[in-house]
């Protein structure tokens, strides 16, 4: 999916058992810092108005790559991955640069061109050259890919107020909707910026903050039961599977960077397989244990930790995924999961294949844009009101909940693709399939949490995203053998509840 689609806004009301939310972020939002250019000027907030103010630059956006290149061959694809997950260092590491001297940058494009763009800049060029050169050895040679090398420091402009600086700076580079590609939608705190942004900033400055919270009370309801047709498969499976309550968590991403070691920069949790790592191939995972009940479930399910953001050193408060990544705070164990498997509105599921592996939502919609987000988050009791760019604050006694539904079409051929998302596809507005597509049972997760009322706890993310709602994600692999599959579609198909 090339940068140009991400101006369209996927309609998600229909993908899942689950409604899309009301609001929607539309290119990501960042709390807005007002930085004055006069010394003399007092802080954000003031009745002085007459100074011009400088933005807040937030973070690094740089072009999602992985969408931009062809079809990858089948003997490239372990080259291009370790690219790809390099290229995710190397924004990693820009980030890390960048907050260290964010306030300076913020008054002085150059400074921030010559240590943090320009340098990463060169970075990406060549990885993208060796990822082209890897397809280019056994396919034709992608071109054209070195446009997408150069990354921007993305700036907060809720009120639209003007930039200080030369117009044609690294903050310029326009973004899907014809703006600079200085954007934000959130509201934000106070103060001279730099790593200190305000008392509301969170995780040592890098979000999140306030404005990524709302009273799930102000919310109205917004969750549509979906219309199901005549021949609709009504059943459900339920996998147990425990709440990762032995605390199997690590950094990797099997399926977006295997065989890369911290190809996520955040924490994840587990549940079900327990060979899961970067390193696991098909058969580590079909050897595995499984925390499963039904012992013919290997699958593996994991989606980022949640942290409490109370000041407590977690145990990786050194390490990669955690401090060092800068997620910090104590991870919280779920108080419930629900893996439910459920059917298609318009017809009966197929067996899905062993090993087919699916990602849901966007790790990077924070700087990639919303068309790929795919998580909720409500609250108990509060469920008919979902949220996709909001952390809820729930009122005394209820609990935060996160819902994925997966993706519940898949191609008939491939258990993965280059981009680990086009060999699946989400039911279209009228629930069939798109064309050469054919349902599979959809995975629904709900993850309850019991946190303190009020901001206070967020997802673990890349730096840059800085841990807004909106890139919130799950990761499956399918598991299951062969009889408790067949098990899975009848129970689906005929209309029964089984776990």
């Amino acid at each position: 999916m090339g940068r140009t689609s991400r101006k369209k806004r996927s309609t998600l009301a229909n993908r899942a058992i689950i409604a899309s939310a009301a609001l929607i972020l539309g290119g990501g939002g960042l709390a807005a810092v007002n930085v004055y250019a006069s010394a003399g000027e007092g802080a954000a907030g003031s009745s002085h108005r007459n100074w011009q103010p400088v933005r807040q630059v937030s973070t690094i956006d740089c072009p999602e790559v992985v969408n931009e290149i062809p079809e990858v061959p089948g003997a490239a694809r372990a080259e291009v991955d370790r690219e790809l997950a390099a290229m995710d260092t190397q924004i990693t590491d820009a980030y890390r640069e960048f907050a260290d001297r964010r306030d300076r940058m913020a008054r002085d494009p150059e400074l921030a061109q010559n240590a943090v763009l320009g340098p990463l800049k060169a970075r990406r060029t060549a990885s993208i050259d060796r990822i082209a050169t890897a397809i280019g050895r056994r396919a034709e040679r992608p071109e054209g890919l070195g446009s997408l090398a150069p990354c921007s420091l993305r700036a907060d402009d809720e009120a639209d107020e003007p930039t200080a600086g030369p117009p044609d700076g690294p903050t310029d580079r326009p973004t899907d909707d014809g703006s600079t590609g200085n954007g934000s939608e959130d509201g934000g705190g106070e103060g001279e910026g730099g790593d200190d942004q305000g008392q509301d900033a969170g995780q040592g400055g890098n979000g999140p903050e306030d404005s990524d919270f709302v009273d799930i009370r102000s919310v109205q309801p917004n969750v549509e039961k979906p219309a199901r047709l005549r021949g609709a498969s009504r059943g459900t499976f339920t996998a147990e599977c425990g709440r990762n309550q032995n605390g199997k968590f690590n950094p990797d991403n099997v399926i977006a960077a295997p065989g890369v070691a911290n190809g996520a920069h955040h924490m994840h949790d587990y549940v079900g397989n327990q060979a899961t790592d970067a390193f696991s191939g098909d058969d580590d995972l079909a050897a595995g244990d499984t925390t499963c009940r039904n012992q013919g479930d290997r699958s593996t399910y994991y989606w980022p930790v949640l942290r409490l953001q109370n000041g407590a050193a977690e145990s990786d408060a050194e390490a990669d995924g955690g401090g060092k990544d800068q997620n910090t705070g104590e991870i919280r164990t779920p108080s419930q999961v629900t893996l439910k498997f459920v059917g298609s509105p318009t017809g009966k599921v197929r067996a899905m294949p062993r090993f087919l592996r699916i990602i849901t939502g966007d790790a990077k919609a924070f700087t990639n844009g919303d068309a790929n987000a795919n998580a909720s988050w409500s609250c108990t009791g509060f469920e008919d009101r979902q949220l996709k760019d909001k952390y809820p604050i729930c009122p005394e006694g209820s609990q935060v909940v996160r819902s994925f539904a997966f993706q519940s079409c898949w191609d008939g051929q491939n258990t993965d693709s280059a981009n680990h998302r086009t060999h699946v596809a989400f039911a279209q507005d009228d629930g069939r399939c798109p064309n050469g597509f054919r349902a599979i049972p959809q995975l629904v997760q709900r993850i309850v949490y019991d946190v303190p009322p009020g901001p206070g706890f967020a997802v673990d993310s890349f730096p840059e995203q800085l841990h807004k709602p909106v890139t919130d994600h799950g990761d499956f692999i399918n598991v299951f053998d062969d009889k408790l599959m067949r098990k899975v579609v009848s129970c689906v198909n005929g209309g029964r509840k089984c776990r």
